[in-house]
């Protein structure tokens, strides 16, 4: 098989795809018009986020057998058409979802102890405890909406701790020893802390608008290590102003350009708030992106390959 490459990854899928008999070919430049013109020479393609593989890149994809898409969603991938096609979509939730996992909650415990704060004051010589006085994760409720891999794992990560945790998610029967499923209300009376992990579809974006949050009986925390869209930006913030939100930690956001790779041009105005906000907490979608999850994420393509096709 000849497989390209179009983004860069872990050198073990070079390595690995090579011992199988693969002919790798590398491209990390081409326009994806140049991609097109002899795409057709391919029985796979690698990518994360590079571009869009839509139906009229299927369609020059006369060869294509596989997509590795490297990374936990396939939103970037025109699934019901490479389906049609009998082209084998292979994604790795698996590799990053400790790494999710971790991140959401060292998030949770630096929004609800004013970590990020705090260290910033104690750099410019402020020295302020009572200002800084944390609020305790034991004895609350945390409610995970999504509870796939990623939420599993979330969940997991909480079991050291004396709380509640339950998940809400539209496939029936997906709970287990470490969280409990319920339906929407019980849901929105309970959750003390909401964290997204939901793959980006037309049921889940803009899924946290003011009507949802309104929903909730009680002010909550806000985690979402999921993709920016399903949350409007400008909804949040105004939770956060009256304080229906108590505080966010946004490792995604709405505004980001479709590859991942690179921050938005425009900052919207509720954007220049999330900066300039001490109970909100960023990063530049890096929840999945450890040392060992890029190991992980490029084992499980290889795994997911061979046993298809080897």
């Amino acid at each position: 098989m000849k497989v390209l490459h179009l983004d860069t990854n872990h050198p073990l899928l070079l390595e690995q795809f090579s011992q199988l008999g693969f002919e790798n070919h590398e491209d990390y430049k081409s326009s994806k018009e140049q991609i097109e013109q002899k795409i057709h020479e391919y029985d796979g393609i690698v990518i994360r986020s590079r571009f869009t593989i839509d139906q009229q890149f299927l369609d020059k994809a006369h060869n294509l057998k596989f997509i590795g898409r490297v990374g936990a969603g396939l939103e970037n991938i025109d699934t019901v058409y490479a389906k049609q096609k009998d082209i084998f979509l292979a994604s790795a939730p698996e590799g990053n979802r400790n790494a999710v996992g971790e991140h959401a909650l060292g998030m949770l415990l630096s929004l609800m102890n004013k970590m990020t704060k705090a260290n910033r004051q104690v750099k410019k010589g402020k020295w302020d405890r009572e200002g800084n006085r944390g609020i305790e994760l034991d004895g609350k409720t945390v409610g995970i909406i999504g509870y796939g891999n990623m939420g599993k794992a979330f969940a997991k990560k909480l079991q050291g701790f004396d709380v509640e945790v339950i998940c809400y998610d539209i496939v029936g029967g997906v709970g287990d020893e470490h969280a409990r499923q319920v339906g929407i209300m019980e849901f929105q009376q309970k959750a003390d802390v909401v964290s997204l992990h939901v793959p980006q579809t037309e049921l889940t974006e803009g899924m946290v608008h003011t009507a949802f949050i309104q929903g909730f009986h009680k002010p909550f925390w806000l985690l979402n290590t999921a993709r920016g869209k399903c949350v409007v930006t400008k909804d949040l913030v105004e939770a956060l102003k009256s304080g229906k939100v108590f505080g966010a930690g946004l490792d995604v956001l709405e505004y980001e350009k479709k590859s991942f790779e690179n921050m938005f041009v425009q900052k919207p105005k509720a954007f220049k708030y999330l900066r300039k906000s001490k109970n909100v907490l960023l990063t530049p979608h890096v929840a999945g992106w450890t040392v060992e999850s890029k190991v992980k994420l490029a084992q499980t393509i290889v795994d997911k390959i061979k046993e298809r096709f080897c």
